[in-house]
């Protein structure tokens, strides 16, 4: 007998476990963002991100404190990190209000999908090599190129 299954549902977890959350279906994009403010939130070269739906997304557990700063693109930004442990979980950007990005290594599953964008490239380390396949943007996804 075939059971129909319904959409995958994912759960990203902080670092102490306090705070998760579960994110069904597949996000609409993973994109990697070279931008300075991605690397400050992330003490990393660059995040990564899932963008979801927002009615793709609920808090399965814990309480999130909130950070809201500014972005390179003009508009708010609100982290939602774990007061406890401190690990970023997820975001979401003011201009675009119906999507939540959530933090691909917070999934910890090396099976995630891999970015097909890469944002804010002039702030890339030039160190930092990408598969050819990343579609690569100086500034936001969608941005003109050089």
């Amino acid at each position: 007998m075939n059971i129909a299954q319904g959409p995958a549902v994912r759960e990203a977890a902080c670092q102490c476990g306090q705070l998760v959350v579960r994110c069904r279906g597949e996000p609409a994009a993973v994109s990697l963002c070279h931008c300075l403010d991605c690397q400050r939130r992330t003490g990393s070269a660059f995040g990564i991100g899932a963008f979801f739906a927002k009615e793709q997304v609920t808090v399965a557990e814990g309480s999130s404190t909130q950070f809201t700063r500014g972005s390179g693109s003009a508009s708010a930004v609100t982290s939602h990190f774990c007061g406890v442990c401190g690990s970023t979980l997820w975001w979401e950007p003011a201009r675009f209000p119906s999507i939540i990005g959530v933090a691909v290594g917070a999934f910890a599953d090396p099976d995630f999908p891999a970015p097909v964008q890469a944002t804010w490239d002039t702030r890339q380390h030039r160190w930092l090599h990408l598969p050819g396949e990343i579609v690569s943007y100086p500034h936001g996804a969608g941005s003109p190129r050089r």
